[in-house]
């Protein structure tokens, strides 16, 4: 019996290009800031076309790596935006059928431990952070779009009060999801404005005593809170999550 393998695929020019000034990158010998070289120096140095180089670049610019500054004919290294990064991720999400059942299971399971955290590590730019948003969410009375707008917020600046980057890149792209079917269901439950600003205010309440314990138990009602919510309004948790 003959073996037959696979053909090798041939890897473009620029991608090889493109790997190379990533993992420099990737790995600070290349801070962000920093500027790269003219095009015209890199594709001296690769051995390459110009073209090539533009196109790599190009490639790092999409992901977030790479950046030209206003007035500057350079390339400077980058901090891929964490909105962006998360949005691949929902994205993703959405292709693998989420419902909105899979989406509260999730905020269940991280948003209460990420509040006690929160609690632990807060700073009091943190607490002025997280009440500034609550007292918008407070502001936008009904006006849904920016309701639930600053409801994510209030997510957001616990998230950031723990310190933990891993933590809030993780929460982003539930609240991308989140964001959709909350708008849908806050105007047809009346009492779920009210519910929400007292979950704030309990949960600001809870960091700013350092209650790691108070800050977990109301996060979790107030997860707990978004799926009453849902039941009220007739919205199905089997229902999958689509793009707006």
């Amino acid at each position: 019996m003959s073996v037959e393998f696979a053909k090798v695929l041939i890897e473009p020019a620029y991608r090889k290009v493109a790997a190379a000034i990533g993992a420099r990158i990737l790995s600070r010998a290349l801070r962000e800031g920093e500027r790269l070289p003219p095009e015209t120096e890199l594709a001296r140095q690769f051995g390459v076309n110009r073209s090539t180089v533009r196109e790599a670049l190009r490639e790092l610019e999409s992901r977030g790596l790479l950046q030209r500054r206003p007035g500057s004919k350079l390339m400077s290294v980058s901090r891929p935006a964490q909105s962006a990064v998360a949005q691949g991720v929902s994205h993703a999400l959405l292709l693998h059928d989420v419902t909105v059942q899979h989406l509260w299971e999730a905020l269940t399971l991280l948003e209460p431990p990420l509040a006690q955290a929160a609690a632990r590590a807060r700073t009091a730019a943190d607490l002025e952070e997280l009440a500034g948003a609550a007292r918008d969410f407070a502001a936008a009375a009904a006006d849904t779009v920016a309701t639930v707008q600053c409801t994510a917020e209030v997510f957001r600046s616990i998230a950031r009060a723990t310190h933990n980057p891993v933590l809030a890149l993780a929460q982003e792209p539930l609240l991308q999801l989140l964001e959709p079917s909350l708008r849908i269901m806050i105007d047809k439950v009346p009492q779920a404005r009210a519910r929400i600003a007292t979950a704030h205010r309990r949960l600001l309440e809870a960091l700013e005593a350092r209650d790691e314990s108070a800050a977990h138990e109301w996060m979790a009602r107030h997860i707990r809170d978004f799926r009453k919510g849902y039941e009220i309004a007739g919205i199905d948790l089997a229902l999958r999550l689509a793009a707006e």
